[in-house]
């Protein structure tokens, strides 16, 4: 196959940004019982590389009362039944109350292309993006078909596994590619970057949006929370038996220094879990991730506990259950770090 044809033509001025905040800064905890903001959580339950949405994808494995996608079967740990997909969509709205209204932090070209969306999962931030710049082309890759088929005209879903072979569907250059949450389904990182630089434009972006698996309190308070320790522990150390560790936020600046992209940044943004603090704006953002998270204390635990650490699902569920209630405590100061991770493929080479 003959390799794409490369443009030097200048870029167009990109998306304008606000100053990251900084990561180390201390969360103020609210004193005051009454609040604007609900502090309750949990009140509602919240043969080609390329595949045709055949019966056979849609043929979905069920565990433990969770659905799971058939494609490539075992490949993701996390299931694609609705819950998780309102799961996936409350945390998409998370980090657009965090970026105040963007969808990105990377200095986007203000009329982009082509876009690739990797891992896009309900397509929420691909529809949103396809929407807000309509001049772009953009397709959006998963391993499960749950993308809504109303869609805007410039967005295009595929049944797809990143981590296999691009294939000539896929050889163009993207002005930017975008990939969110996909710890815990990479068990090759550098192949998956490397790709990921060929099909960029010289000058193009890549940016990962990653949550770090893994709560934390700067003041102790998470010591009153030991099944909530417990459970992330064990969430990593099943994840890393597997192949692909969840909690990688950290690792992803030097990976894609390491792949040989420029001005590389991470932005990190301090998230809040439960409506604790006293600024109002990080009382919202907890009480959303707050709900993420007891999603997530099954999505992320249920097959991983039970196929890789050969947990009972009973046992897994009087955990979670423990947890949940350890989340509700307003008394833990808990955070996770949000990491927006970018990098350009160098102008010249």
């Amino acid at each position: 196959m003959s390799a794409p044809e490369i443009s030097t033509a200048v870029l167009p001025e990109p998306v304008a940004q606000t100053a990251a905040p900084d990561p180390d800064a201390h969360i103020e905890p609210n004193t005051d019982d009454s609040s604007d903001v609900d502090s309750a959580l949990g009140g509602s339950d919240v043969e080609s590389d390329t595949t045709s949405l055949a019966s056979s994808v849609l043929d979905y494995k069920y565990e433990n009362g969770r659905r799971y996608h058939s494609y490539r079967e075992g490949k993701y740990v996390l299931p694609n039944d609705e819950r998780e997909q309102e799961r996936q969509d409350i945390l998409h709205h998370v980090r657009v109350l965090a970026l105040d209204g963007k969808l990105f932090r990377a200095p986007v070209p203000s009329n982009p292309h082509h876009v690739l969306d990797l891992g896009t999962g309900t397509g929420i931030w691909a529809i949103d993006f396809a929407d807000e710049f309509p001049s772009a082309q953009v397709t959006g890759t998963d391993l499960s078909p749950i993308q809504p088929s109303w869609v805007p005209p410039n967005l295009t879903f595929m049944v797809d596994d990143m981590e296999s072979d691009w294939l000539e569907d896929w050889n163009q250059l993207y002005d930017y590619i975008h990939g969110r949450d996909l710890g815990g389904s990479v068990s090759d990182w550098p192949k998956l970057y490397a790709q990921a630089f060929r099909s960029l434009k010289p000058g193009g972006w890549i940016e990962m949006q990653e949550l770090e698996v893994w709560i934390k309190s700067d003041d102790d308070t998470l010591k009153k929370a030991p099944s909530l320790i417990q459970l992330q522990e064990l969430i990593d150390e099943a994840s890393t038996k597997m192949g692909k560790q969840m909690n990688v936020a950290n690792e992803q600046k030097q990976k894609l220094i390491d792949a040989g992209f420029e001005d590389v940044t991470d932005d990190i943004y301090k998230i809040p879990i439960a409506t604790w603090p006293k600024d109002k704006k990080l009382r919202q953002l907890g009480l959303y991730i707050g709900e993420v998270f007891m999603t997530a204390c099954e999505s992320y635990s249920l097959a991983l506990l039970t196929r890789i650490l050969g947990w009972k699902v009973e046992e897994v569920q009087v955990l979670i259950a423990n947890t949940r209630r350890e989340l509700k405590d307003r008394g833990v100061h808990g955070y996770c770090n949000m990491h927006f991770i970018y990098g350009r493929r160098p102008k010249s080479e």
